[in-house]
């Protein structure tokens, strides 16, 4: 069985919310409950890898692990990384997964479901998306769409050719957004952060289109829910409007 280490990177200066990653969800931080649903996947081992003292506590309290990092990474990736190289110095993982600190809500299936195509000989990444059905997201920017190719022999399965904040691609058939999880095989892991930001990236704004620059293969699980990313006080109140109903708590007030 191929071993798999799931690595949540989270930091507190986000801009919109900051402190996101101890935002309180119905009595816990909202690491804890990302950190719970890595757990829930049962996929392997689940660090949190940081630059705070404090979200590191957080998750030890808890009763689970985590990893203090350097403070200066430009991004997740590479928190990522130095989490992997000091938790797995001696390379027993072979699949790394890079699980946003911001998904309370996640569903654990999709874990499993965003490794399930590095089980197979061609893909150095994997990563999910899911047919767009609101209109309104097909031409938002903000919704990363996966222009890719069906993978012969896997039903359900793209191989990416771009993404894109742009609608496309163009004419009839479904738009695929992009779900920010990634499953990397570790040498893949290494050699996307040993290279530069390259052009369509930093012209995209768009982190994986390093990796198809660079002639990386990402195939993408094609799912059917999209997890609620918390970025603004807005999403905070959903989430957690999401996990009351979920656990059958009465509504607040």
């Amino acid at each position: 069985m191929v071993q798999t280490l799931i690595v949540i990177p989270a930091r507190m200066q986000a801009s919109r919310l900051p402190g996101k990653p101890l935002a309180d969800i119905l009595g816990e931080p909202m690491i804890v409950h990302v950190w719970r649903r890595a757990m829930a996947a049962e996929a392997g081992r689940v660090v949190v890898a940081t630059d705070s003292d404090e979200i590191v506590a957080a998750v030890r309290r808890a009763g689970g692990e985590a990893v203090l990092t350097r403070p200066d990474h430009a991004s997740g990736s590479d928190r990522v990384f130095e989490a992997l190289s000091r938790v797995d110095p001696d390379g027993d993982a072979e699949v790394v997964v890079n699980l946003q600190g911001d998904l309370p809500t996640l569903e654990p299936r999709l874990v499993t479901a965003c490794v399930a195509p590095l089980r197979t000989k061609g893909p150095n990444i994997a990563t999910l998306a899911a047919a767009i059905t609101d209109p309104e997201e097909r031409g938002n920017p903000n919704v990363v769409k996966v222009v890719g190719t069906p993978v012969a022999g896997a039903p359900g399965r793209l191989r990416a050719l771009y993404f894109t904040r742009a609608t496309a691609p163009h004419g009839d058939g479904p738009l695929y957004h992009h779900i920010g999880i990634y499953a990397y095989r570790r040498s893949a892991l290494e050699r996307f952060v040993s290279l530069p930001p390259s052009t369509l990236e930093r012209r995209e704004r768009l982190e994986q289109l390093r990796a198809l620059e660079d002639g990386m293969r990402i195939d993408v699980a094609v799912v059917d829910t999209v997890p609620l990313g918390v970025d603004t006080p807005a999403d905070l109140e959903r989430a957690t409007a999401l996990l009351r109903k979920s656990a059958g708590a009465p509504p607040a007030g």
